[in-house]
């Protein structure tokens, strides 16, 4: 039996876009210019954040995020950025009697913001936060600590074949892999994830039912 649904933030629970149009007009390149890199570096399988390296060599992102906090353009996170199926998802979970948490690669930072849309969770947690990020496996032993129940009880939500579906699943975890955000669709199909996900779904909304249905 499933007792938890622990949920990744960004492309899962956020829209990135308005965050990445930020980054983008923090280092003078056109939206668009920087989108589509960042599909480029989504396309071939690589970390989103090797994006501000062709645009200036050396990046710094942490040193970058302080700028910005300094200049009172640092990173936000508010209402408008939830997708639609977020609140009433994330509700249905728990009144199908579901501990609901949140737990993703964000900074400190962002947790705050998180804390205060006030979700229908239980707990809400972060990489900067706990000092160690996806896919380490450290990271979803903490995923287990924070959550009741066994692994196998448990159900970790994201839209990252590497970040999310495989170490979950090699965490003994379950999984669903939700198809929305550059890497979730194009990973939906991939063979790892068909291997290693439970589910492969398009909305939060589905959850409830499929998970009852597991038993």
């Amino acid at each position: 039996m499933i007792r938890s649904v622990v949920f990744d933030v960004g492309e899962t629970l956020l829209d990135d876009t308005p965050e990445w149009a930020r980054w983008a007009d923090w280092l003078g390149v056109p939206q668009h210019t920087f989108s589509a890199v960042l599909g480029a570096v989504t396309a071939e399988g690589r970390n989103n954040a090797e994006t501000f390296e062709y645009f200036r060599p050396g990046f710094d992102l942490t040193l970058e995020r302080q700028r910005r906090e300094e200049a009172g353009k640092g990173e936000l996170i508010e209402e408008a950025d939830l997708y639609a199926d977020v609140r009433t998802g994330l509700q249905a979970l728990r009144d199908a009697g579901l501990w609901v948490g949140i737990a993703g690669n964000q900074t400190a930072r962002a947790g705050e913001f998180l804390h205060q849309l006030n979700l229908p969770v239980e707990s809400v947690a972060t990489s900067g936060e706990w000092g160690v990020a996806k896919p380490d496996p450290d990271f979803f032993e903490r995923v287990v600590a924070m959550a009741p129940g066994e692994p196998h009880e448990i159900v970790y939500v994201g839209d990252h074949r590497d970040n999310d579906v495989i170490p979950a699943h090699a965490a003994g975890l379950r999984s669903a892999l939700i198809r929305r955000g550059p890497w979730g669709y194009l990973w939906a199909d991939d063979p790892q994830v068909r291997a290693c996900a439970d589910w492969v779904i398009d909305s939060i909304e589905e959850l409830p039912h499929l998970i009852t249905e597991q038993g």
